[in-house]
């Protein structure tokens, strides 16, 4: 019987035993960090030692130091560039506008020179007339086609030299021309012709053609209030 006991006690199918330690396991995490954060010390330490050996602490703080100062200055070049572009836009848009406006100025004194040229040419014919044996005389007669369908006259009715006093009476135009291949003529006798002068009046106005209608010849006669004629001119086109 005692030989049965020990044989199972000492025999694999002796019962199990636990070995529990003495120490908590609250302690035993806190002992396991404490190992643990000295490690991580230890390792920092070393990465902070071996950089310092190195070196490449302090190089870093270098090229940090100079990308930051490129940093601002490219930082000034950028806002003086814009500056710059800002300032060429505003004046080049001055410039153009400048030029539109010179364009603008050049045209119009283009337009008053012609028209002054025109007055000289007509006003270069209105010499003073001479005492022929007729009260008034017609200079400068001229008949232009503005546009299609629209002439344009003008003339200066003077009294002669040496001539005093005052004269009224009417102006008639004779269109001689063709229309559609045949012989036209239209005579113009309207309530604004009339004329009232001391020395001298001048005739301008428009017509209005009728259509198919090609003008050749204007004539314009002066004619009192008795309906006598005092003056003449034909103008050719």
């Amino acid at each position: 019987m005692r030989w049965k006991l020990l044989r199972r006690r000492w025999s694999v199918s002796a019962p199990r035993v636990t070995v529990r330690s003495r120490m908590p396991w609250p302690l035993r995490w806190l002992l396991l960090a404490l190992m643990m954060g000295c490690s991580a010390a230890l390792a920092l330490w070393a990465f902070e030692f071996g950089k310092e050996i190195t070196g490449l602490d302090r190089d870093a703080h270098t090229e940090l130091v100079a990308l930051r100062e490129e940093t601002t200055r490219m930082r000034e070049e950028h806002d003086r560039a814009v500056s710059v572009a800002n300032t060429a836009d505003s004046l080049l848009k001055a410039a153009q506008t400048t030029q539109e406006s010179l364009a603008a100025r050049v045209k119009s004194l283009e337009a008053e020179n012609l028209a002054l040229t025109r007055d000289l040419g007509f006003f270069e014919k209105l010499m003073p007339a001479q005492d022929n044996g007729k009260p008034l005389a017609l200079r400068g007669l001229q008949a232009t086609l503005d546009r299609p369908g629209h002439l344009r006259y003008q003339a200066l009715l003077m009294q002669a030299v040496g001539r005093s006093g005052e004269f009224k009476g009417r102006y008639e135009l004779t269109l001689t021309g063709t229309q559609e291949g045949r012989p036209w003529t239209q005579t113009l006798n309207k309530v604004g012709q009339s004329i009232e002068m001391k020395q001298y009046q001048r005739m301008e106005g428009t017509i209005d053609l009728p259509a198919g209608a090609v003008v050749k010849q204007l004539e314009i006669k002066v004619l009192d209030v008795a309906g006598k004629l005092q003056a003449s001119e034909v103008a050719r086109m």
